[in-house]
């Protein structure tokens, strides 16, 4: 008995979203609100302010925010904090690639955001956006741990504002 591989096409959840009560989009939007798994990718002296954050001053984890995702493939959100050279740009991409939808991306600090004070440099990218899609920018030098505190809220905002169809139109991030 030969099993014949049949070629189906992958599921989308644009069209079908459309279709979804106002409710279901409600409870959808705030369950990915207010269970965000972080990948912390930590390139300089931003990381400790990250580390700073999710310590028990600021505590994080009370907006739903858990810290220090396995990895990329259980995480739901990338906060980018340093400097991002042209030789660590394809790792970025990589690991943003291997996030599952959907997938948000936090710049934290003026070296992720276009450069900080090395913009003129020849190794550094100007800025993060330039290889993956942000959808919170925080700024600083280095950004305090409040800062990155607004941002999560201003993220979590754009979640509950957001429609499954937008979001996934045109198959991905």
């Amino acid at each position: 008995m030969a099993l014949m591989a049949v070629n189906l096409p992958m599921p989308t959840v644009g069209p079908v979203s459309r279709l979804a009560p106002k409710p279901m989009k409600f409870v959808l939007n705030w369950g990915r609100r207010y269970s965000l798994w972080v990948f912390n990718f930590g390139l300089a002296c931003c990381a400790i302010e990250f580390i700073a954050t999710s310590m028990s001053r600021h505590d994080f984890i009370r907006f739903g925010v858990i810290p220090f995702a396995n990895g990329p493939r259980q995480a739901d959100l990338m906060i980018v904090s340093g400097t991002v050279t042209d030789k660590m740009a394809p790792a970025v991409k990589r690991l943003y690639e291997q996030m599952p939808d959907p997938k948000y991306v936090i710049s934290f600090g003026a070296c992720s955001n276009c450069g900080g004070p090395y913009w003129d440099s020849y190794c550094v990218t100007k800025g993060v956006d330039q290889i993956i899609p942000v959808d919170v920018y925080v700024p600083g030098c280095p950004p305090r741990p409040e800062a990155l505190l607004h941002g999560i809220m201003k993220l979590q905002e754009k979640i509950a504002a957001e429609s499954l169809g937008d979001r996934y139109q045109g198959g991905g991030a």
